[in-house]
Order: C-alpha cells, then structure tokens, then sequence
C-alpha cells in the first residue's frame, strides 16, 4: 500500500510518496499574454515561452480552498499519467489544509478524496500539525513546540503540546508572501515602472533581492544616501524572455551609480523596497493593517497558554513556510522577541535546513507510524459513515 503526501498550499503543492522525494509544484493553472486560449497547470509553467503578464488562476482566495474547477484540474495533472500515476484504489493519501477550515470545505474535500477520485483511506491535517509530529521525531524529549508558518496568505503561530494543537492559542496574522508580492508591485509601479500585470517577475524580485532588517531605521538612513555609500542599493536586472530567461541581481561591481547603463537591459533599482516590504511581517501597521507583528503574536499566543507550560514554548519555537527565507528573518524574530519576554526564560528560534518542505517530511514520518493506521479514514467507512466519520477521526 503506498501513501501519497499532499501539503496542498496556497502557493505550490508539495507532493510525494512516503518512500520517495518530495516535489514543490505551483499549485494553480497559467494562461500567458500571447496564447490568452491555452491554460497551462502546474508544472507546465516552464513550456510558457513569454511569461510576462502572465495571469495566474489560483484555487486558493484568502488563504482556503474556493476554486474547485482548478484544484480539480491541478490534483489530476499531479495524480495523473505525466506525474505520479497514482493508483487510487490502493493509495492511501495524507493531505494538509488551513486552520479553521470551513466544514462545507471538508465536506467537498471528503467527497472530492473518496468519490471521485476513490482513494483507498485519506487522513486530512493541519500542515502545522505535520510540522510539530518532524520537530518532535527531531527532539523526543521535548513536550511542547511553537509552529510558526508564515505562507502565501496568512501567518499561523500555533503551539503543539505533546503532538497535539492547543486550539485555544492559535493566531493568524493576514501576512503573507502573497500581501508582500502585490505591495512590491505597487510601490515600484507608483516609484519607477509599472509592474502591477507582472506577479511571476516581481515575485521572483523578491526572492531575490528581499530581506529582513535588523536594524529599520539605520537601513533606512543608508538607503538614502547618494552613489556608492548606499551599500543597500542594488540593481536587478528584468528579463526580457529572449536572451534573459530570468532575472537576475547585478554584481556590485558592475553597478553603474550615475547615468544611464550603456547595455540595453531593463533595469530596476531597489534601495529601501528590499527591506520595507519584509518589514510588513513584523509591522503589519506600518501600512494600515491592524494586527499584531509576528514578535508580539507568539508572546500574545504563549501567554494564552498554561504558565508552567510557557518556558517549553520559548525553547521550541520552529519556523517553517517561504517567507522564513528571507535573509535576516531568524535573527530579526529572535531579538524582537528576546525584547518582549522575560529576560530569565530561555528562548530558541530554530529555522530548519527547508523550512517549505519541512511539514511534507512530517507527513513522511508520519506515514511510516505504526499507529498511522488508526488515524485514517478508510473508503469503507465514508462509504458506511458519510461526513461524520471524518469529523470524528480528523483532529481539525
């Protein structure tokens, strides 16, 4: 019997059999400027010749799962010939989805596992809780642990005692890779060039040239400087889809400080955009959203929880999801938060080797316990029981 994991994100889909690797693919379907008829899904992203402007059809809206039609076609491209060749009748499937899912949503999702697609036995999750089963395996002696992922739509701050969630200490902060993505856009299209058609571009931009501050006000000083003394200016060089497939950071040295470049590129130049948009997950009311920083919402998070618990908390807190990425993102949390805890307690932010990956590797191990067979929910019993049977046995 093979077990299929599925951490379906809003982003990319990270998919792969218990026994094997895993596979990060865009979770959504394409259509380009220049074959406006043609839909591309998933992985065929790479067959687009000329990706700029290109439309993106994404079955997640503010962080759940809405869209069907796409999920439908995006799940048979992965379960399908070219990808997994997935056999259903004999694959048991572990599959993720948000905190405080909608139950119409689980509903469809039941319906969608074991009547169309008629998988043998499905278990549905919480990515966070696949993250605290891996920092677990990692740490056996350890009781409690902090999930912090901070994805595409929302940030979660979730805390784990003994592999099981404590719901009640559960935040969200509506920051996430894609807010930080369209505020780039919008500040360099109001500042230099107008970007706001191009998501796939200035999403790469941001991966590229983004990071976190550790020191705000300092950054920002420097990044109004003239010329050379501006060690936060950096020129990013845009593709043009013929001879630069892909854009690219230009090296220091070949930066041109006054006047034009004499080669034929088109260039942005970011200076205080490469640590202002960053910015947004610690102070999300610097640009009028009302919440919390994520600093402030795991002390609000732990505080909520048992105080002999919350000594165990400080020392697990694990990081997980894209935008833990960002160069400086670990340092900036750990200081921001050693400020706002009790300076007696000790404290450990641990940003793993992959942090988008690391919920997938739980659902690895979790695929390979021996009690995994007791957690899932079988065809027969959806079959026998309907909906309720997944109510009682998913831990949601």
């Amino acid at each position: 019997m093979a077990t299929l994991v599925l951490d379906n994100g809003a982003y990319t889909a990270k998919i792969g059999y218990s026994q094997k690797n895993v596979s990060i693919i865009p979770n959504c379907q394409f259509r380009s400027k220049t074959s406006r008829l043609k839909t591309f899904t998933a992985n065929q992203l790479d067959e687009i010749k000329d990706p700029s402007g290109l439309f993106y059809i994404l079955p997640f809206q503010k962080g759940y799962l809405v869209n069907w039609d796409v999920q439908r076609k995006v799940w048979d491209h992965l379960f399908g010939k070219e990808m997994f060749k997935v056999e259903f009748a004999d694959t048991s499937i572990i599959i993720t989805e948000p905190y405080f899912n909608f139950t119409s949503i689980q509903d469809s999702m039941n319906e969608i596992l074991f009547e169309e697609y008629q998988f043998q036995s499905a278990l549905r999750i919480n990515a966070g809780s696949l993250s605290a089963h891996h920092y677990f395996h990692l740490n056996p002696s350890e009781l409690c642990c902090l999930v912090v992922d901070s994805g595409f739509s929302f940030t979660h701050i979730a805390p784990y005692c003994r592999s099981r969630k404590m719901k009640e200490g559960i935040c969200r902060i509506n920051v996430g890779g894609k807010l930080l993505t369209n505020h780039l856009k919008e500040i360099i299209s109001y500042r230099q060039l107008h970007v706001m058609d191009e998501t796939h571009v200035l999403n790469q931009v941001k991966e590229d040239v983004c990071y976190v501050s550790q020191q705000f006000h300092k950054d920002m000083e420097i990044a109004q400087l003239k010329g050379e003394d501006n060690s936060v200016m950096r020129d990013y060089v845009l593709p043009d889809f013929s001879s630069i497939k892909k854009g690219f950071c230009k090296p220091r040295e070949e930066m041109v400080f006054t006047g034009k470049y004499k080669t034929g590129e088109q260039i942005l130049r970011l200076t205080n955009e490469r640590f202002a948009v960053p910015e947004m997950l610690f102070h999300p009311s610097d640009i009028g959203i009302q919440e919390m920083g994520i600093a402030e919402a795991i002390v609000n998070s732990i505080e909520s929880m048992p105080e002999d618990m919350q000594p165990h908390f400080y020392q697990n807190i694990v990081l997980t999801g894209g935008n833990t990425l960002f160069p400086g993102f670990r340092e900036r949390l750990e200081a921001e938060l050693r400020s706002l805890v009790p300076a007696h307690l000790p404290m450990s932010v641990l940003l793993p080797p992959n942090p988008i990956c690391f919920s997938w590797e739980g659902g690895k191990l979790l695929a390979q316990n021996p009690d995994y067979d007791e957690m899932v929910v079988t065809r027969e019993d959806y079959e026998e029981n309907g909906h309720c049977i997944c109510e009682e046995k998913f831990d949601i």
